[in-house]
């Protein structure tokens, strides 16, 4: 269980998860141990961060094609969908969703080509009924 510390600690990794524990436990008014303690139990088995990563800027990797795909499923058929979309590199996250579509795929394709082949073979996979997909033009910071 997370408290309040975690929840101002894990807000400041997710703005910059390189910044020293010094200056992170100066921060929070707590002690460098304190933190550390804290970074190290997070990271556990059952804790909440499950790693660190690098953002890119945008313009880093313009030929890079990101996209929200939203998808209908042919009756029960959720788990073998979603089986068979964990198998595509192409797809960072699975989203289930209520509404008009079944789950949300965040596809990320190195260029245009290989985007249109990423959408032909998902397309392909039985079970699915519909997908509709929309380009992510321009991500805006929050």
């Amino acid at each position: 269980m997370i408290d309040e510390l975690d929840r101002r600690l894990l807000a400041l990794l997710r703005a910059d998860s390189r910044e020293p524990v010094a200056s992170l436990a100066a921060r929070l008014k707590v002690s460098r141990g304190t933190v550390q303690n804290r970074i190290r139990k997070m990271l556990g088995p059952d804790g909440p961060i499950q790693g660190f990563t690098v953002r890119t800027r945008p313009e880093a990797e313009a030929s890079r094609v990101r996209a929200i795909m939203t998808i209908a499923i042919e009756g029960e058929r959720s788990g073998a969908v979603v089986k068979a979309l964990r198998g595509f590199p192409e797809v960072d996250r699975i989203h289930t969703t209520n509404g008009r579509w079944d789950l949300i795929a965040e596809l990320d394709t190195d260029n245009l080509g290989a985007f249109s082949r990423t959408l032909d073979r998902i397309r392909l996979i039985d079970g699915i009924a519909s997908t509709e997909t929309s380009i992510l033009l321009a991500t805006q910071k929050m």
